[in-house]
């Protein structure tokens, strides 16, 4: 693979923020010190994604598109919980994700895949605001 100074940037900013998710805009925003362009971030994000590095997140309905970390160890084999409202990304609890795939399989006769499944709610934080 081949590896840049960009590469490694947004790398280390996707790897430093694993439990969250960015647009494209959101990332050169927050790295806001035109290290890496608009345009190496897209290229670089689309190679990261067929490698498996990044998951790429589209809500129903909405047209922006945001990526999260998904090769950080702690990420492996997780269902992952969303803010809609903050962005934050929360690892659902082990024992929690083995019921919801247990009950979706015997069901509804469907297999899960645990790596991209993220579900869609409001965080502890955002339902008290």
């Amino acid at each position: 693979q081949y590896s840049t100074k960009q590469r490694k940037i947004l790398l280390d900013f996707l790897s430093a923020h694993a439990d969250e998710s960015f647009s494209a805009s959101g990332i050169a925003k927050a790295l806001g010190d035109g290290s890496i362009s608009i345009s190496a971030i897209y290229r670089n994000l689309a190679a990261l994604e067929s490698e498996g590095k990044i998951t790429r997140i589209q809500r129903a309905g909405g047209r922006e598109v945001s990526y999260r970390y998904a090769d950080a160890d702690e990420c492996a084999g997780c269902i992952h919980l969303s803010c809609k409202k903050c962005g934050r990304m929360i690892h659902m609890n082990h024992s929690g994700a083995e019921a919801l795939i247990r009950n979706v399989q015997w069901e509804d006769s469907f297999c899960l895949d645990q790596i991209e499944t993220v579900l869609i709610g409001l965080c502890a934080a955002c339902q008290k605001q």
